[in-house]
């Protein structure tokens, strides 16, 4: 029998909770310590994780012997500070929730820990193990012939409440093309296995949040957005953000076209928010259409009912925490690394900037995305 595996938890507010909802699925492993300064949510994780200890800070969650791993999922401002200290103290095996840093200043202090950290970095990128998303980056090469094209279209619904309402604000965000779409500039890399090199974007803040006021201040977070970035390779993709389009039946769709045809894959949003009256919330799909012979196949991809429970990424969590369980076991290299993390926010800053500018961010190595290696120029021609 394998022994169990321990995990340390930093921040357990909404995502947080999830974590801790798919870890008590996985045999093998249980959530020993947990630092979570807010009552309320240190309450509620005590309700999912009940035999975890509540500690008064990261310190105090490094001094329990018995952790073998650990999990940060704080507020996205808190990740370099906390992983610095985590460095410092007690390097274990860690998945960090996305995005890595929020300011560009912060790239440097990324770079630092990628070269001196003494255990294994997990990026969390949950949209990697969409059952449907993870079918069409198994077979985009040979639904495609090697894709040329990419686009990711997300229409949901608009941020939640947060505790301190932090997930208002650029400063603790990273700004929504970070925050959000750091997912999507990830996934762009990895199905295209290339480098960005430009960056064109429209984005603003166009219905969401504008009613609202915290401590005197209203929010500055967009809600939607077009990017399209230009890879190495020459393949083109391009994003697609509305954060007041919960109506819709599918939150995700992706597609990759290539020379021989074109894979997609559909992703409903979390099951909670689908209306009853409606009926059965939407199966996943992955549709596969070949130039020749012309004849979509249509494949729905269906997620276990009880993984699907226990969180709002369509079972993503619970297999990114199998793999990363793996890992602690028996070592190896993350499935998304320091420099994958860091890349996916590279782009969303680039993002926002060319969205700021009104021109296009040249990215001058593309093998070395980073918020120093960009310039700005004209409109695309």
């Amino acid at each position: 029998m394998e022994r169990i595996i321990n995990y340390g938890v930093i921040g357990c507010g909404m995502m947080g909770q999830e974590h801790l909802r798919n870890i008590a699925l996985l045999p093998g492993a249980r959530v020993a310590a947990i630092f979570e300064p807010d009552r309320y949510m240190a309450d509620a994780a005590k309700a999912i994780a009940p035999n975890a200890k509540l500690v008064g800070s990261i310190a105090d969650l490094l001094a329990v012997p018995e952790i073998d791993c650990l999990l940060v999922v704080s507020p996205n401002h808190m990740h370099v500070p906390q992983f610095e200290e985590i460095a410092a103290t007690r390097p274990l095996p860690l998945l960090i929730e996305k995005p890595l840093y929020t300011d560009p200043s912060q790239a440097a202090r990324i770079t630092a820990l990628e070269s001196s950290y003494a255990a294994a970095v997990w990026v969390a990128m949950e949209y990697r193990y969409m059952p449907p998303i993870q079918t069409l980056i198994a077979e985009v090469e040979a639904a495609t012939g090697g894709p040329t094209m990419l686009t990711i279209r997300e229409h949901r619904f608009p941020f939640l409440p947060k505790v301190g309402d932090w997930n208002r604000f650029n400063r603790y965000t990273g700004g929504t093309l970070v925050e959000k779409c750091c997912h999507f500039f990830d996934l762009m890399r990895l199905i295209l296995k290339s480098e960005p090199v430009r960056i064109v974007a429209s984005a603003g803040q166009d219905v969401n949040h504008k009613d609202e006021v915290y401590a005197g201040e209203t929010p500055d977070i967009w809600d939607g957005a077009y990017v399209i970035v230009e890879f190495a390779s020459g393949a083109r993709a391009m994003l697609e953000l509305c954060m007041y389009a919960e109506g819709s039946r599918y939150q995700e769709e992706i597609s990759v076209v290539g020379p021989a045809g074109k894979i997609e894959a559909f992703v409903p949003g979390p099951g909670r928010f689908w209306p009853t009256h409606l009926g059965t919330p939407p199966v996943p799909q992955v549709i596969v259409s070949p130039r020749s012979p012309k004849g979509p196949l249509v494949v729905e991809i269906p997620v276990d009912p009880t993984i699907l429970e226990a969180g709002d990424h369509n079972g993503s969590t619970f297999y990114q925490h199998a793999r990363f369980l793996d890992l602690v076991r028996e070592g190896g290299a993350p499935d998304v690394s320091l420099r994958d993390g860091a890349q996916a926010v590279a782009m969303g800053h680039a993002a926002q900037d060319a969205a700021r500018g009104g021109g296009a961010i040249m990215l001058q190595d593309p093998n070395v995305v980073s918020d120093t290696a960009v310039s700005q120029e004209g409109a695309m021609g």
